[in-house]
């Protein structure tokens, strides 16, 4: 199953709404399951170097078919595999980067970038469960 246009954008309007509620400025990112960018939203103000972050966050996730954040656990230096983090032009190992579920299958990626790391999680926890949520 492969998320289609409607759905990405319900995902990018929750993660707006969370980062609002938050008082984040965010770039919100939702890759396909290939990888490709889908949608993406730059809110007002947000940081211009995080454009990038949050479409390497959700690459990452993408790559790997977890979460970004259990990606960095293989990328720090006392980690046998460190080297991995130069492989696939970058890979970004901290939170902010999921699967996003619809009936607990993954049908693609999301990537938050513009707060600080737990904000980012949070921001991009309520958009990738969103479609899960709905039946």
């Amino acid at each position: 199953m492969e998320i289609n246009l409607n759905e990405s954008r319900q995902v990018v309007q929750q993660a707006r709404a969370k980062a609002i509620q938050l008082n984040v400025n965010a770039n919100i990112a939702v890759l396909d399951t290939a990888g490709h960018l889908k949608t993406f939203e730059r809110m007002d103000d947000a940081f211009l170097g995080s454009m990038d972050i949050a479409i390497k966050k959700a690459k990452t996730a993408s790559l790997f078919r977890t979460s970004s954040e259990n990606v960095g656990q293989y990328l720090k230096p006392e980690a046998g595999t460190y080297g991995m983090s130069a492989t696939n032009d970058g890979l970004v190992g901290f939170a902010g980067g999921l699967p996003i579920l619809k009936n607990n299958e993954i049908i693609g990626y999301i990537g938050i970038s513009g707060g600080a790391v737990p904000e980012d999680l949070q921001i991009a926890t309520a958009g990738a469960e969103v479609l899960n949520q709905i039946q």
